[in-house]
């Protein structure tokens, strides 16, 4: 059988809903047919009818030092010539959370999970325990998994108890949540003068990624930081994405903010699936063992993605990494924002470390009102048009991308280039 995108994308369908194991993936969006990935190497990926592309999905991000890196999958394999899973603690569980905290001091007590989802749905819970609070606060356009509680929109009105946005949900899961707009400092302020006694925690991504690329204000951040102290609510950096991405220190290392707890994924696990939750140790101690939260996972601290997450981690640690990730993204950054002003304020760009945010609009949004005004269907026409010159964007219009060290100037100038030839086959 001869496979192609198309008829692997056929046969899939016959066995997994939609497709695909994540929805994004399916190119509903953007329409067309996902590309089946057989390889990377780098800052490239290779489908399945051989064609190569440069990266900036990344895998949604773990992958800050390019597809396979000598030094990740040669700790991958020993890891794994010694055992697979075991179900019981190991040394390398302890290097891994020790090298975490040493580089974001405010997990003074960390745990692992198997991906960003649980890492999340764990800290809330252990945020209401700690509190004996049930009301949270999270962040419409910001995206912490997929458990059942978060899986809110806002309603009609300034402030609103959050509604279910997927089926399947009960309304019941839904109703302690709260759906605030992201970097309106004023109605933070209100909400928490009239409710702040019951609110047990807010969550939020520092720089939002998930609405494409949003950074929060300052003044957005430590006001929900001043608001939490006082109300003795716990303040939550969903750092899943951010983690190691933006800042050697992550988001708070950034904006000089410590939150109660933080939950990681992506790049610790170097494309292995790892999650972690942590913070302060008298929360933490709240947690089974030693306290009344439960939470618990077979694979967690799985030998194989703790050395995955241990190689990633000392790349991204040595000296000028992340310095000089950042100058590479700015590179294409200023190179989009000049396309953009060449053909009249089509498309705007920004990034806050080695992540990044194309918006078809003149300037980059603030909020989540501001993203969805974007001109998507000329989003949709540019993605395809890129995915034929060879450059591979996140298939939605709501979705940061990433940069890797493994990308050159030439590989930045190569992608320009064919922006400009997208936009201008365009017009």
């Amino acid at each position: 059988m001869n496979k192609t995108n198309e008829t692997l994308f056929e046969r899939a369908q016959q066995v997994i809903p939609g497709g695909v194991s994540s929805p994004v993936r399916a190119f509903r969006a953007v329409g067309g047919t996902p590309r089946f990935i057989v390889r990377g190497h780098g800052p490239r990926v290779w489908d399945a009818q051989g064609k190569a592309y440069l990266d900036y999905v990344l895998s949604w991000g773990p992958l800050i030092a390019g597809h396979a890196h000598p030094a990740v999958v040669e700790a991958v394999s020993r890891a794994a010539q010694g055992g697979l899973s075991f179900g019981m603690p190991t040394e390398a569980e302890i290097e891994l959370a020790e090298l975490i905290r040493a580089s974001v001091p405010s997990l003074e007590r960390l745990r692992f999970t198997s991906s960003g989802t649980e890492a999340t749905m764990s800290a809330l819970r252990l945020a209401r325990g700690f509190t004996g609070r049930s009301r949270i606060i999270k962040f419409e356009g910001c995206y912490h998994g997929h458990a059942d509680a978060l899986l809110v929109k806002a309603g009609s009105g300034l402030l609103t108890f959050g509604n279910p946005s997927s089926a399947g949900v009960p309304a019941e899961a839904a109703q302690h949540t709260l759906v605030l707009d992201f970097n309106n400092v004023a109605q933070l302020e209100e909400t928490f003068a009239r409710e702040g006694d019951q609110i047990g925690a807010v969550i939020v991504e520092a720089v939002a990624g998930n609405m494409n690329l949003v950074p929060g204000s300052a003044e957005f951040l430590q006001t929900m930081r001043r608001l939490c102290s006082q109300y003795g609510s716990v303040l939550i950096f969903d750092e899943v994405m951010t983690g190691f991405r933006v800042h050697p220190g992550s988001a708070q290392g950034l904006y000089g903010i410590t939150p109660d707890l933080t939950t990681f994924g992506k790049v610790i696990g170097g494309g292995m699936p790892v999650g972690v939750f942590g913070g302060r140790k008298d929360i933490m101690q709240c947690v089974a063992p030693l306290g009344p939260v439960y939470q618990a996972g077979t694979l967690s601290g799985n030998p194989v993605a703790m050395a995955a997450g241990m190689a990633t981690l000392n790349l991204t640690l040595a000296p000028g990494f992340h310095e000089r990730l950042t100058v590479l993204t700015r590179r294409l950054v200023d190179g989009l924002n000049l396309i953009g002003r060449d053909l009249g304020g089509r498309i705007s760009a920004s990034n806050v470390g080695s992540m990044f945010g194309l918006y078809f609009s003149a300037a980059p949004p603030a909020d989540f009102a501001q993203v969805m005004s974007a001109d998507r269907e000329g989003f949709n026409r540019f993605f395809h048009q890129m995915l034929e010159r060879g450059v591979h964007l996140a298939p939605s219009a709501f979705e940061a991308g990433f940069m890797s060290s493994a990308h050159t100037e030439e590989d930045i100038d190569a992608t320009l280039a064919a922006a400009r030839a997208s936009l201008e086959a365009d017009s």
